[in-house]
């Protein structure tokens, strides 16, 4: 598997915030931490992104936010939970579907290592009912 080296520079940049801070802080505080890393680093993100959600064509009153856009075209979503479940995966799916992009990294700082999962949405592959 061929490694993707702007994920591995997203999750080293969670890395290097998770060291400094530990565990035990608010979502809020690594979302603005990591801000700060991620241009210390020169990696290229937009904090608070809308995400549109469209329904048969036409879009809805309600969006999604995300926590980070990186390069464009990685959505980040970050928690600050003792576990990551399905339902936060389940979350990023629905980001990624609402706007078409394929990358998205879920990073949990509230367990005692940072947890990562890179997710990857064909938007090739049809959408089932």
């Amino acid at each position: 598997m061929e490694r993707d080296e702007q994920t591995h520079s997203i999750i080293g940049a969670a890395m290097a915030v998770h060291r400094e801070l530990g565990n035990s802080f608010l979502e809020a505080v690594y979302q603005e931490a990591l801000e700060l890393e991620f241009k210390h680093a020169g990696i290229p993100a937009l904090r608070e992104v809308e995400l549109p959600v469209r329904y048969r064509g036409e879009l809805l009153t309600t969006s999604y936010r995300a926590d980070f856009l990186c390069y464009e075209t990685i959505i980040i979503e970050l928690k600050a939970i003792e576990r990551m479940v399905s339902r936060d995966e389940s979350q990023l799916l629905n980001y990624l579907k609402a706007i078409g992009k394929e990358k998205g990294l879920l990073l949990n700082f509230g367990s005692k290592s940072l947890e990562y999962k890179r997710m990857v949405r064909s938007v090739n592959l049809r959408e089932s009912a």
